[in-house]
């Protein structure tokens, strides 16, 4: 059936497909798409003939893939393309997904070659030729690594060893016995994580790193404790269960979010345990031609000002859009914080800040209020090691309100923490997300495993030691020259923006329309297909497979491109089979209506 689609707006916030339809008396017909946040009146209608390419994804099946994920669609779109690839010389090009196609290959070779070094020394403990050793013994290790340092120079990425067993010594005063035989015992991994929220020295190093990166080399006054985590998505799981079993956060309550967002940040706070109510802080701001610049306007952003919000979740730079907020944004939201909201707790998934030069996190303006979420996935090439983290202040508004919570509270968290310190209610927040992980009694063996840190830190003394920034502007390079490409061929304009991190772009299919073709081309659109009509079409006819943007909470006809995972010639290709697509439904358009007219803008 094909379904005329009048999208509804009502004045307030909607999380149940049962608070606007209340508002109707004929609540079958109908639908909900909850991550649109609309909902659909299907009114049946004769169907309209137009000449177009067929293809057999039906409009009820697209209406039916719309109450998904975009990385569930993504699924059934691969399936499509692969299909429409096995009978033409098509190769499919997945687009859908941030997995780059690079890797670090240093801090990978160092982390290799400290494996030698660490077999090595279990070797001299112990050895039996059936494949058995000792493990590394402190007394005298650093006076062995100086010298497997000496006697392997030109083993690949001893340089960045000998750097760091340097660095570690002259800048922090390292104990090199304490120091290497970490080392060691790290890239072997025969000891659980001690301390379990992050081993000693890689703590110390990856905050160095997140100073440099994060807050541009001018970070607040004091420091931040971290908590290395199985990457970036584990420590939103952490984060949000952590908040509710300390009460700083309760079931019902309102919270922002920042939008477009990755969509786990959508769907979270819709399940039964959260139930958030939830406020949009939307980036509709535009240029002065009319285009998305993806900026959050004062009017959204003073929505913040309300204190009986809790949290409010950004990624930043943004994803899909992949802007990072301006000077002016980031401003607005210091001063809200400062003047009408202080207790307001802000979570930030900073993910993309190294592909915009001279980032600064809100972990560097407003430090007591933001729990910092970054992963090394992207910019190393290392989505399969996990590797991610979440940095805290040392003075933090979240330990403040555990200690002012009311007493029952307090006495509910004393008996919850009661088993792993004989004082639980000085137990600091970051340390209960420890606990948390592992649901208390399992705090034991808490801890991201030890090569992984080893090689997080690896990763990051290597850009820490890159003082002309090569390999960031190397990777910088990489995502601007693809996103050019395909703007290019898409006949786009493109403005030069200091804040675009160019990660992925979120292409606006509708207003591209309007501006072109006007409003009636719009409307024929909105009447004959789905919003991912598109994005079936791209996989069904083309091979490739993007991504809804409406998923994310952007515009509805938007579709996410993926700047990370392709070679530079695809995007010319993404380019030319988009417009085949958009010039099919003008033509549908101009003969559906007799229009013969060129575009508006010509």
């Amino acid at each position: 059936m094909n379904g005329y689609d009048i999208y509804i707006g009502i004045s307030g916030n909607i999380r149940r497909p049962d608070t606007l339809k209340k508002h109707f008396r004929n609540r079958s017909l109908f639908r909900y798409n909850m991550y649109t946040r609309h909902l659909i009146y299907d009114q049946l209608i004769k169907p309209v003939a137009m000449k177009i390419p067929t293809i057999k994804t039906s409009r009820s099946a697209e209406q039916n893939q719309e109450q998904l994920s975009p990385f569930e669609i993504k699924n059934t779109l691969i399936n499509l393309a692969n299909h429409h690839t096995n009978k033409t010389t098509h190769a499919t090009l997945n687009a859908g997904r941030g997995n780059p196609n690079w890797i670090s290959t240093i801090p990978r070779e160092a982390f290799f070659t400290l494996g030698s070094f660490g077999i090595q020394e279990c070797r001299r403990v112990l050895k039996h030729r059936e494949g058995m050793a000792g493990i590394p013994q402190q007394k005298g290790i650093a006076k062995r690594f100086k010298a497997f340092l000496k006697e392997n120079k030109k083993a690949p990425g001893i340089k960045l060893l000998s750097r760091l067993y340097r660095y570690g010594i002259k800048e922090h005063g390292f104990v090199p016995d304490d120091f290497v035989h970490e080392l060691a015992e790290g890239v072997i991994g025969d000891q659980y994580p001690v301390p379990d929220r992050m081993l000693r020295f890689p703590e110390i190093l990856v905050h160095d790193y997140l100073l440099q990166e994060m807050c541009a080399n001018h970070p607040p006054k004091g420091k931040f404790d971290l908590f290395a985590t199985e990457g970036g998505t584990a420590a939103m799981c952490y984060i949000f269960d952590s908040l509710m079993q300390n009460f700083l956060v309760k079931r019902g309550d309102k919270v922002a979010l920042f939008v477009p967002i990755f969509t786990p940040y959508i769907e979270i706070p819709e399940l039964d345990r959260f139930d958030f109510e939830v406020i949009h802080i939307t980036a509709r701001g535009k240029s002065s031609e009319g285009y998305h610049d993806w900026r959050y306007p004062d009017e959204e952003l003073e929505k913040l000002k309300d204190p009986s919000i809790r949290i409010a979740y950004l990624v930043n730079p943004s994803n899909p859009p992949s802007v990072a907020l301006s000077d002016k944004e980031r401003q607005k939201i210091i001063d809200i914080i400062r003047n009408d909201n202080p207790n307001l707790m802000f979570i930030t998934d900073d993910v993309y800040g190294t592909f915009v030069d001279g980032f600064r996190s809100l972990m560097a303006e407003i430090p007591q209020n933001t729990l910092c979420v970054y992963s090394f996935s992207k910019y190393f090439g290392c989505t399969g090691w996990r590797l991610g983290v979440i940095a805290l202040h040392e003075d933090n508004i979240y330990d403040k309100m555990i200690g002012a919570l009311p007493d029952a509270e307090k006495q509910a968290l004393h008996q919850r923490y009661h088993s792993i310190t004989l004082d639980p209610d000085k137990l600091r927040f970051i340390d209960r997300m420890v606990a948390d992980s592992r649901m208390v009694a399992l705090n034991h063996t808490a801890g991201l495993s030890l090569p992984q840190q080893i090689q997080m830190m690896l990763f990051a003394t290597f850009c820490l030691f890159d003082h002309k920034n090569a390999y960031k502007a190397l990777a910088q390079k990489i995502i601007h020259h693809r996103l050019d490409l395909l703007y290019a061929g898409m006949k786009l304009p493109l403005k030069p923006n200091p804040n675009r991190a160019g990660y992925y772009v979120e292409l606006d299919i509708m207003l591209w329309a309007e501006k072109n073709y006007g409003p009636e081309f719009a409307s024929f659109l909105q009447t004959n297909f789905e919003p991912v009509d598109i994005v079936f079409r791209l996989a069904e006819l083309e091979s490739i497979v993007l991504l809804n943007g409406g998923g994310f909470d952007g515009p509805e006809w938007s579709i996410r491109v993926s700047l990370a995972n392709l070679d530079e010639k695809s995007y010319t290709t993404i380019a030319k089979a988009i417009k085949i697509i958009v010039g099919e439904y003008v033509d549908a358009w101009k003969k559906d209506a007799g229009k013969k007219r060129p575009p508006k803008n010509g």
